[in-house]
């Protein structure tokens, strides 16, 4: 079982993210999402935490590898503007990153 974390959880293509999480058996330790109307996140995951800050997402995270409970893979769902800064983010903290599509310069 790997774990998960979704930025842009309230986003167009997260649900499909989230169902993929949960059809392969995964867990999705927390999201983030700046508007909290993410209500399709508790039909998959009701006890994954979710943030509306980015800071406190990656101090949660960051909190969750020093316990032992890496997050494995980070799944993208941002809008593009934000994918460079948002893969970063992922690669830092040692986890691989999944984006459906996304221009690096």
């Amino acid at each position: 079982m790997k774990n998960f974390a979704i930025i842009g959880a309230g986003g167009y293509i997260a649900p499909r993210h989230m169902k993929a999480i949960k059809d392969t058996g995964n867990t999705l330790i927390a999201a983030l999402d700046k508007h909290d109307s993410v209500g399709i996140m508790d039909s998959y995951f009701p006890d994954a935490d979710f943030f509306t800050e980015f800071e406190r997402f990656d101090r949660h995270l960051e909190k969750q590898k020093r316990l032992g409970n890496k997050t494995d893979f980070v799944s993208v769902c941002s809008p593009n503007y934000l994918h460079d800064a948002h893969i970063r983010f992922g690669l830092r903290i040692g986890a691989s990153v999944i984006c459906e599509k996304s221009r690096l310069y």
